[in-house]
């Protein structure tokens, strides 16, 4: 990859976010009315600042603007634990989905919002955990971690808190089961300023020791043998790199709901621009993956006149991308 190329992917954001802003049904907030928002506001004098503006400012800035930063970092945080997870069990086709993390955080927030005093987020990311601790053991025998026993128990734990999930909707009046419905649909609909401000700490804490350990995932993705003969404990260094990746994919479905296939295929789409690195490709991941994000919700923004939500369009996507990957041969894992 060269530096321009280089330079590109990291401010591909730049000119997404802005585009986004103005990307939505009313048309009471237009380009034009975006840059006189701007431009008044730099003006010395605060009383300049036309008042017929303010139905567009209050959209751009606490509408749009906010779900456009909650896209991004979702994006970012599921594409990221995504990469870990494949490096960590060297397999091309792990995600957060598949190893049953995102059904065991999503059974934690919906217990959450069933029962008024369990915080959201710290109760997604215990049950995030538990799943794809849960999935990690099972997998584990006598001769190490079996790839295809790790994927077999992901789906089985998946699987059974899918089911308790289902649970906690019967057990609920029909008010708390349209939210928790709609919500298992991954959507961001409800974004606000409040919301960012719950993620971006869990997700920038995670993001930031995921690229301290980027060069551990090259270790762990060659095997356990040779992570040891470089003087490295595999069995540890999974752990360290399990429990930031929770923390972001769990954090990410406390407050976006299941968006299924982000971590899955935005990490390949990273690995084919700029190699199996993870160096390059960690932070890579982060940025390409918000992007991605943020294009799909502006797309189930603009396409019908009512919204669709935003994981049934990365299903749509990831789903075909998820059958040529299994067609594939030569992932950069090994087949």
């Amino acid at each position: 990859m060269t530096r321009a190329s280089s330079v590109i992917l990291y401010l591909l954001p730049l000119p997404v976010i802005i585009l986004s802003t103005l990307v939505g049904p009313s048309s009471d907030a237009s380009w034009g009315d975006l840059f006189n928002l701007l431009r008044q506001h730099l003006e010395s004098n605060p009383a300049a600042v036309d008042e017929s503006l303010d139905l567009a400012g209050e959209i751009i800035f606490n509408i749009r603007l906010p779900r456009i930063c909650l896209a991004f970092l979702v994006g970012g945080a599921l594409s990221a634990a995504g990469l870990s997870l494949q490096a960590l069990v060297r397999n091309p086709l792990a995600s957060p989905d598949i190893l049953g993390l995102s059904s065991g955080a999503a059974f934690g927030a919906a217990l959450a919002l069933s029962i008024s005093w369990l915080p959201l987020q710290p109760t997604a990311f215990a049950f995030g955990l538990l799943a794809a601790s849960l999935s990690y053991l099972l997998a584990l025998n006598r001769r190490g971690l079996s790839i295809l026993s790790l994927v077999l128990a992901g789906i089985i734990i998946s699987g059974m808190f899918t089911a308790l999930l289902m649970i906690v909707q019967i057990c609920n009046d029909p008010f708390k089961l349209q939210t928790i419905v709609h919500w298992t649909m991954g959507n961001l609909h409800n974004a606000n300023w409040d919301k960012v401000g719950s993620v971006t700490l869990p997700i920038t804490a995670s993001i930031m020791a995921l690229f301290w350990m980027r060069w551990r995932m090259n270790v762990l993705a060659l095997g356990d043998e040779e992570t040891r003969a470089v003087g490295l404990s595999p069995e540890r260094e999974k752990l360290l790199l399990l429990v930031p990746a929770t923390l972001a994919a769990s954090s990410a479905v406390a407050v976006a709901g299941i968006i299924a296939m982000v971590g899955l295929v935005v990490p390949h789409m990273v690995r084919m621009l700029v190699g199996p690195d993870n160096r390059r490709a960690l932070p890579v991941s982060f940025m390409f993956g918000g992007t991605f994000l943020v294009l799909v919700d502006d797309l189930s923004r603009a396409i019908t006149t009512f919204e669709v939500p935003v994981g049934i369009f990365t299903m749509l996507i990831g789903g075909p991308f998820f059958i040529y990957l299994l067609k594939r041969r030569g992932s950069g894992f090994g087949d």
